[in-house]
């Protein structure tokens, strides 16, 4: 067997899956914690098209837990610095990198699968309506921030997600089931406990590039270098198996 950038990857599910990656487009909404690591392991396995998505420049307080985050790269657009870094790894991949803000009017022809990794509630339940109203696959990341034991993640549907008080949770389900959904979206969630030593929280307003004003509340939660890489891990493994044919 020849060696390439896949050769260990097609030792486990063969060629034939790893040409069905190859074929697949994935796109990711958020790179931070979560998102930044999804999109880089969808990459190293060979997804063939990525559309990456974030406003967002790096900054000190990323530099914990975001690989894309160093002192030589503070405040520079995460969307550019993952461009880059994803084709670093695979140079054959299709990008398309939007380095803005999610809105509704995104165009998801051709997408066979989303990875939501937002922390912005309106942005997040926005986009898990508009993945089941046009029945695309999603996964979306529920809650990393607060916590520190990986061990405790687990996937599921959102309807049956154990955790259902705790407050992001909480919220998400409730607006989501005003508007008719309460199951057919796959999550990662944890059965850690949140812990706060300190509410942060703050209203911050962007202009997007098309020049439309929004304005949100932050809510800043600690974050550990360990349970939000590995939701993002995850992510990418739950996506990948589902495009995979028999190979054990």
């Amino acid at each position: 067997m020849s060696e390439d950038i896949f050769s260990r990857n097609e030792l486990f599910w063969g060629k034939e899956n790893q040409n069905i990656l190859s074929d697949k487009h994935v796109a990711i909404f958020g790179l931070g914690g979560v998102g930044g690591f999804c999109a880089e392991a969808l990459a190293r396995a060979g997804i063939g098209r990525l559309t990456v998505i974030d406003f967002d420049e790096v900054s000190l307080s990323n530099i914990n837990r975001q690989c894309v985050a160093f002192h030589s790269t503070v405040g520079e657009s995460k969307a550019k610095l993952f461009e880059a870094r994803l084709k670093d790894i695979n140079p054959n991949i299709k990008l398309h990198v939007i380095d803005d803000f999610y809105l509704d009017s995104f165009d998801f022809c051709g997408v066979d699968y989303v990875a939501d990794a937002i922390d912005t509630m309106r942005s997040k339940i926005e986009l898990l309506e508009s993945c089941v109203k046009i029945s695309i696959p999603v996964i979306s990341s529920m809650g990393a921030g607060n916590r520190i034991d990986p061990s405790k993640l687990y996937i599921c549907d959102i309807s049956c997600i154990e955790n259902k008080n705790a407050p992001f949770i909480s919220n998400i389900i409730y607006q989501l089931k005003k508007r008719g959904i309460e199951k057919g979206i796959t999550v990662v969630a944890s059965r850690e406990k949140p812990f706060v030593r300190e509410k942060l929280s703050s209203t911050e307003q962007i202009v997007t590039k098309s020049g439309k004003n929004i304005e949100f509340t932050k809510i800043t939660p600690s974050s550990t270098p360990f349970v939000a890489s590995c939701a993002g891990i995850f992510m990418a493994s739950y996506i990948t198996q589902s495009f995979l044919k028999d190979y054990r």
